[in-house]
C-alpha cells in the first residue's frame, strides 16, 4: 500500500486486491473533507479540470478496459463553467483491472491528476505518482 498527501486536502491511497492468479484490481482511492470534491474523468470539455489517470509502461502488465469510479457521483450544472459537471465527494475509488504476463513480482506505476474544489474556490491541478506492488 501507498499512500500520498501534499498541500492539497486530498489523501490517496494505493492499493492492488488480487482477484486470481496473475489477475488484480488495482485501487486509487481519494479521500477529501467536506466540502471538498474532485471530478469525473467524464468531465466534459469546458468544465473544470476531470480525472485523468495514466499508468506508465511496464512489458509485464495488461491494462485492461477503462478506469472504473466506484463512489456517489454527483451531478450538476456548474454555472461557474457553463456545463454539467459529475463529482465525487467524500470519498472515490479509480479501479483498473490488470493482468501479469508472466508469474513474477512487479508493480503498476502511473500518475493521478486532479483539481480539487470546494463551494468557493479550486485549488491548481495536482499530479500524484503511484507504484503499487503485484505480488
Amino acid at each position: 500500500m501507498q499512500s500520498y498527501t501534499q498541500t492539497s486536502p486530498v489523501k490517496w491511497v494505493f492499493t492492488a486486491q488480487k482477484k486470481e492468479a496473475g489477475v488484480y484490481d488495482v485501487y486509487l482511492t481519494a479521500t477529501m473533507p467536506a466540502p471538498w470534491h474532485i471530478y469525473s474523468q467524464t468531465t466534459p470539455t469546458g468544465g473544470p479540470l476531470p480525472t485523468k489517470i495514466s499508468f506508465g509502461a511496464n512489458p509485464l502488465v495488461s491494462v485492461n478496459g477503462v478506469v472504473a469510479e466506484e463512489g456517489k457521483p454527483k451531478t450538476i450544472h456548474d454555472k461557474n463553467f457553463g456545463v454539467d459537471v459529475v463529482y465525487f465527494q467524500n470519498n472515490v475509488n479509480f479501479v483498473q483491472s490488470i493482468k501479469l504476463k508472466a508469474a513474477i513480482k512487479t508493480s503498476l506505476h502511473g500518475t493521478v491528476e486532479y483539481m480539487v474544489c470546494n463551494d468557493n474556490k479550486c485549488l491548481p491541478p495536482v499530479t500524484v505518482p503511484f507504484d503499487v506492488a503485484l505480488n
